[in-house]
């Protein structure tokens, strides 16, 4: 399904698993071609742990995703969430979430995503998915999640556009920064706006926005 938007969504999967070439792996890859159909630019990123998560500012939406292990969440994923700077650059991001698990969907619904959702509740969470052992390779499968996803990201945008007003002498200085940086600013101004309930986007909006997302 190709999305409707203005300019093509902008992807990066972070994602944990224990071996190399796995289920996972191929599972991730699977997805970043569906997407790539649709005109998205995607990347991915295996966690650590500790490391620097500053990259994603770059992107519009984040997948995470990781294989459970032991009743958890593969470890460096949830250390990232904890122990790295990778919560404070999810702020204002939308998000999409899949596990690989070989518990029930109900089971793993109820006791697997929420270790996920517990650090991501500022966000706005596209979608989420399951993935049985059996539903790894099935294209079906994975071109509905991805499916689910840009549907959900193009409904998001396009409300978020059709309420969202520029003044005059706003859209003059966001038309003066340079054209590489205008399209990740205009997002993240307009969805700092819609978070604090600003219909119109004014100089001292644009100014509270840059103060609030580290000067952009």
């Amino acid at each position: 399904m190709m999305q409707q938007n203005a300019a093509p969504m902008k992807a990066i999967i972070l994602y944990d698993s224990k071996t190399a070439g796995g289920s996972t792996d191929r599972l991730i890859d699977s997805i970043g071609l569906e997407l790539a159909k649709t005109g998205a630019y995607v990347e991915k990123a295996k966690c650590k742990a500790q490391a620097d998560y500053s990259f994603i500012q770059e992107f519009d939406v984040v997948i995470m995703g990781a294989p459970i292990y032991y009743l958890l969440v593969s470890s460096q994923l949830l250390g990232a969430l904890v122990q790295s700077n990778l919560k404070k650059n999810l702020k204002r991001k939308k998000i999409a979430l899949f596990l690989t698990c070989g518990s029930p969907e109900p089971m793993a619904t109820l006791l697997y995503m929420p270790q996920l959702k517990i650090h991501l509740v500022p966000n706005k969470i596209l979608t989420e998915k399951i993935f049985s052992p059996q539903q790894l390779s099935d294209p079906a499968v994975i071109e509905e999640f991805v499916d689910e996803l840009t549907e959900a990201y193009s409904k998001a945008t396009r409300k978020r556009h059709s309420s969202m007003h520029w003044s005059e002498e706003a859209r003059e200085e966001l038309n003066g920064l340079p054209s590489f940086l205008r399209g990740r600013i205009k997002t993240g101004v307009e969805e700092y706006a819609e978070d604090m309930g600003y219909s119109t986007i004014t100089p001292a909006v644009l100014n509270e926005a840059k103060a609030d997302l580290g000067g952009m």
